[in-house]
């Protein structure tokens, strides 16, 4: 199986003996305390699956800056976007050597790590622009990435930490919540080397489906890891659990048994379009798999992003070996009414815009709110079922 990123071995930061963490929850109640952002908390929920695999804690802001200047920490080690703690006030923890980490997502804030604090560093206003400007391309407050980044504040606590639990994703998402340490376990008791992961924040129609049926064939891999972001969305996106049950549907009806995996991990999305693709192949890399299939628009929002810029970015960006996982580069993937099937849109010069099914996010929104049924070409009936059942529901409409 593949090496993951930056070792020989997976170091997960979350305390697996239960002896030990116990020791530590009860020291943590005694330590002075921080509510930490809901990113922070994302951040400390992938350092304790392993996702970010070699990392230690959250960076200094010259780790930060280096990062996002050329994807390279002070040390040099390559990594594609700040993995902070920043908070708006350190008045609570100030002078403190080592500290509690609340959580944001709970009810009642628990302790979701304890960090030793290395440094509190005020950030710069120039600093926060130009670590906008290269992680997001942009510094248009109406994206939703540049305005989450840019909302919690500018003094950052950097440190080694030690995770205690993983936020409300075990707990809400137990039959798919997994970390990168057991993925690595369960591919290598499927027996799988050669894996493509397909990254998902959306339910997956025929496209999709197909994109992974291409990728697993083209590639000759063993199986292939269906990954789907639980953390937060921007308004208007499916929840959690609407795409996790249409996408179990889609697998268990269409695809042969034992060669998908389905799962998910902790992690607010980025909107980060090319440097969050890159940050889904180092994660990725973390789990085992040694393929991941970058698309249109990969991570993308709006219109901030080229169709493909997620993926010249690993030609013209990424320095050379820096990553052993390889991508798989689709095109845009739609029904053929010529040929009757899903086709890469590219790998065809004879077809006119009326010979493809397209539907648009807005137009399948509507049709469904309105229990329309969408074309079948588009969507399997089964999860457009569980789809509509959700935006005719009450909890689409607050």
């Amino acid at each position: 199986m593949i090496k993951p990123h930056g070792s020989d071995e997976l170091n997960p930061l979350y305390v697996q003996d239960d002896a030990k963490r116990a020791e530590l929850v009860k020291e943590a109640e005694g330590l002075p305390s921080i509510v930490i952002s809901s990113a922070a908390a994302g951040n400390a929920v992938m350092l304790g699956s392993g996702y970010f695999n070699p990392l230690t804690g959250y960076m200094n802001v010259a780790d930060a800056m280096g990062v996002a200047e050329n994807m390279k920490t002070a040390a040099g080690l390559f990594w594609p976007t700040p993995v902070l703690n920043v908070v708006k006030d350190p008045a609570a923890v100030k002078d403190a050597k080592r500290i509690a980490l609340r959580d944001p997502n709970v009810d009642g804030n628990p302790i979701i790590a304890i960090q030793d604090v290395e440094a509190i560093e005020e950030i710069t206003a120039d600093q926060m622009k130009t670590m906008t400007d290269k992680v997001f391309r942009t510094d248009d407050t109406e994206h939703p990435g540049v305005a989450a980044f840019n909302s919690v504040g500018n003094f950052a606590i950097s440190g080694p930490i030690q995770v205690l639990n993983f936020s409300y994703f075990a707990t809400e998402f137990p039959d798919t919540f997994r970390t990168a340490y057991h993925i690595r376990k369960r591919m290598q008791e499927f027996g799988w080397n050669k894996v493509v992961a397909f990254q998902t924040r959306n339910p997956m129609h025929r496209a999709h489906e197909e994109l992974c049926r291409m990728a697993h064939d083209a590639l000759g891999t063993d199986g292939i890891l269906i990954h789907m972001l639980l953390g937060k969305l921007k308004k208007g996106d499916i929840p959690a659990d609407v795409r996790d049950a249409s996408i179990r549907k889609m697998a268990e009806l269409y695809f042969p048994k034992n060669s998908v995996y389905i799962t998910g991990y902790g992690f607010d999305m980025l909107y980060a379009g090319p440097r969050e693709a890159v940050l889904h192949a180092v994660f990725r890399q973390n789990c085992g798999c040694t393929h991941l299939i970058v698309g249109r628009d990969h991570a993308g929002v709006g219109s901030y992003y080229g169709p493909f810029d997620a993926q010249t970015i690993f030609h013209d960006e990424v320095p050379k070996g820096s990553l052993d996982l390889e991508i798989f580069e689709a095109d845009h993937t739609a029904w053929s009414k010529k040929l009757k099937k899903v086709i890469m849109m590219n790998s065809v010069s004879d077809h006119t815009k009326e010979d493809w099914v397209f539907l648009s996010g807005t137009k399948v929104r509507v049709m469904l709110s309105n229990g329309e049924a969408l074309p079948e070409e588009f969507s399997r009936p089964e999860v457009a079922k569980i789809l509509m059942d959700y935006y005719q529901s009450d909890a689409a409409k607050d």
